[in-house]
């Protein structure tokens, strides 16, 4: 058991990071770190370098399983189940692809011309940005392994729940026409070498990178002025888990915004951290992933105008329920 704790903080909490860190601004910068300005620094140092190295090292190795399942080839497998077997298939799937709201947007457009149930590809559409293998780590690393699975488990739940009202309401008619014509034609997939897969895990990684740095570098900035500048009481007073409406207001403030789950993670670590409840910071999170106002705007050029409502409520009661329970029972899992 300590040999697992040892290992935990060392390799993904960074324990190694974190003292480096320190040792830097107290004798290079020749700031305290229990100071507002030396813990600021320390904070946005610490967080900017371990989210970098964690996100290199598994959008490299989630690339490189993605390799082996290609649109075609995932299509096809899916295609192969129907029913809530299917729609847990296309939630999972959204685990192994790392891209936001909008990214995800062309594949859910893909998919469906491809044939595929929009309930289905409603499940990937929900389950992508809002939940991945490199989140589950990420958060493990900064809250604990018992945290990171409930959110992923809740947000599978979530996804594959959503697709299926989606899919027995049968809303297909609210697609818009051109995506049903837009017929995918079937390639055949050349295999690929090691250094093919290799190559391609690099450029994902790159990729991922320069969309999401900007994100994070901000998303760290505000949660460092959070952690070290404002004060306990004042975010107390408006997210206290006392609040009853500190859920609804994390999740209404989240929506205009546009980032990624790694530009929100250091957002909620401290907002927890200042007492804020975890269900209030996980709704924050969600909200600002699944719902952003930019991936709406794009969803809407692809359905009409009931079923984006639709998905959108749904989505939303969704994050209401899972902030109210873990405010509820969050404690369990501290």
């Amino acid at each position: 058991m300590f040999i697992l704790e040892w290992l935990n903080n060392q390799l993904l909490k960074m324990q190694w990071l974190s003292d480096l860190v320190k040792i830097l601004v107290e004798n290079v910068f020749g700031l305290s770190t229990t100071d507002r300005l030396g813990g600021s620094i320390h904070f946005f140092i610490y967080d900017v370098i371990k989210i970098f190295i964690l996100l290199s090292v598994l959008i490299f190795t989630i690339s490189y399983i993605q390799s082996f399942f290609p649109p075609e080839r995932t299509r096809k497998i899916l295609g192969r189940f129907n029913g809530i077997t299917a729609n847990i298939l296309g939630a999972l799937l959204g685990t192994i692809t790392p891209f936001c709201s909008c990214s995800s947007i062309p594949l859910f457009i893909g998919f469906t011309s491809a044939g595929l149930p929009i309930g289905v590809t409603f499940s990937f559409l929900i389950s992508s940005p809002l939940v991945d293998l490199a989140s589950v780590l990420l958060l493990a690393s900064i809250f604990n392994w018992k945290i990171a699975i409930a959110y992923v488990v809740v947000g599978l739940i979530l996804a594959v729940i959503g697709g299926s009202l989606i899919s027995h309401l049968k809303l297909e008619k609210y697609v818009e026409p051109f995506v049903f014509g837009n017929k995918l034609m079937e390639i055949e997939q050349e295999e690929l070498t090691v250094k093919d897969r290799m190559s391609y895990s690099r450029e994902q990684v790159l990729d991922i990178i320069k969309k999401v740095w900007l994100y994070i570098l901000i998303g760290v900035g505000i949660g460092a002025a959070i952690h070290n500048w404002i004060p306990e009481s004042v975010i107390s007073a408006v997210l206290g888990q006392d609040k009853w409406y500190s859920v609804l207001l994390a999740t209404v403030v989240g929506v205009p915004m546009y980032a990624d789950i790694f530009g929100t993670l250091p957002i909620a670590e401290a907002l927890v951290l200042k007492g804020v409840g975890i269900g209030t910071a996980l709704s924050f999170m969600m909200a600002v992933t699944a719902l952003s106002l930019p991936s709406m705007i794009l969803l809407k050029k692809v359905v009409k105008t009931r079923l984006l409502v639709t998905f959108a409520g749904i989505v939303t009661i969704g994050i209401l329920i899972i902030g109210y329970t873990f405010n509820a029972f969050g404690y369990l899992l501290l």
